[in-house]
């Protein structure tokens, strides 16, 4: 399909550079497969779901992935956004024209990497010295990486260390935040609770790849990143049973709906899964793990809006985001949420 079919045009106010506060207090779309959008609170949840209804859960915890450096004179940035082993990370370097395979980047606190290797995308495997694990390394020289639509708004700040973590955070790893769980308070699980919904974790560390803009004019000439993800045997049978009770199961965010669908075969049952997923979702998908989707608002001509098209039908979604805009909601990681049931 066409990149620019995709397309809509944001005005820049409606980027949030702060989240709601509370975090339950954000504005959420319902946007069902028909019928009227429906203006509500994140608070409202529980209200709009069903007893027996499983909200799925990104566990990854966002590791502080960004770092400055000097290679000689040169001052190279460098983001992190997929571990390779204990001692490699593939990063995103910034002024990668003045880097060379072998380079040393000298980062704060004694950090040093090597440039090992450099890949298709732009990317460099780094190498990083001594014993410790990277994610060690990066809590003395590291700082927290917003994503690039805030950070190149404002500095990033000590309230982000709290503001980018989810509750559920657990699994160091991410270099970006399952955003749409951002909303989720004590008060809202135990709400949550009261009304019979079960609630189920996985782990899929977002890579910075996530925020990359599609630059190819068609999505079959598009490579999707891959992310590292996994769902247990146990997490596994208990959303197989809950659909075979004739429950629905809803992915709090892309990251649980992508993995939950890598880890899905062709007959509708999800299975363990480890490893790395580049699944990319576009309208003619058919959904297999999934039945309903909590999700921020996403950039024009971006992988996840592919994907909520996917879902919901891209007239359906190109009308919704309308009214979002329309009506003054807050777009993109800060921002506020749609709840998307087909």
């Amino acid at each position: 399909m066409r990149v620019d079919l995709f397309d809509f045009d944001l005005p820049a106010e409606r980027i949030a550079l702060r989240p709601a506060r509370p975090r339950d207090a954000a504005r959420m779309l319902v946007v069902r497969g028909e019928g009227d959008f429906e203006d509500r609170s994140v608070r409202d949840l529980p209200a709009m779901l069903r007893a027996g209804d499983v909200l799925v859960f990104n566990d990854t915890r966002v590791i502080p992935a960004q770092l400055e450096g000097q290679r000689g004179d040169a001052r190279i940035g460098a983001t992190l956004h997929k571990r390779i082993d204990l001692r490699r990370w593939q990063a995103f370097i910034r002024n990668a024209k003045r880097l060379r395979q072998g380079d040393v980047i000298a980062f704060p606190a004694g950090v040093a990497a090597t440039a090992e290797e450099r890949h298709e995308d732009g990317s460099w495997t780094l190498a990083f010295a001594g014993d410790e694990p990277v994610e060690v390394l990066l809590e003395r020289a590291g700082r927290m990486p917003l994503p690039p639509y805030i950070a190149g708004k404002r500095a990033t700040d000590a309230a982000d260390l709290e503001d980018y973590q989810t509750i559920f955070a657990d699994e160091p790893g991410a270099v970006a935040a399952p955003t749409a769980a951002l909303h989720f308070t004590p008060g809202l699980l135990e709400a949550l609770d009261g009304a019979g919904i079960r609630r189920e974790t996985l782990t899929l560390h977002v890579g910075a790849g996530t925020f990359l803009p599609v630059k190819a004019e068609d999505t079959q000439d598009h490579k999707m990143h891959a992310e590292w993800g996994r769902i247990d045997q146990a997490t596994a049978d208990r959303l197989n049973a809950a659909r075979a009770n004739g429950n629905r199961v809803i992915a709090v965010g892309t990251t649980s709906l992508r993995l939950l669908e890598s880890a899905t075969g062709e007959d509708g049952v999800i299975r363990p899964f480890e490893g790395d997923t580049a699944i990319f979702i576009t309208p003619g998908y058919r959904f297999r793990a999934i039945d309903g989707l909590m999700t921020n608002f996403h950039l024009p001509k971006s992988t996840l809006f592919m994907l909520v098209s996917a879902l919901m039908g891209r007239e359906r979604m190109q009308a919704a985001y309308a009214h979002a805009i329309a009506s003054e909601y807050r777009f993109y990681s800060y921002g506020d949420s749609s709840l998307l049931l087909p």
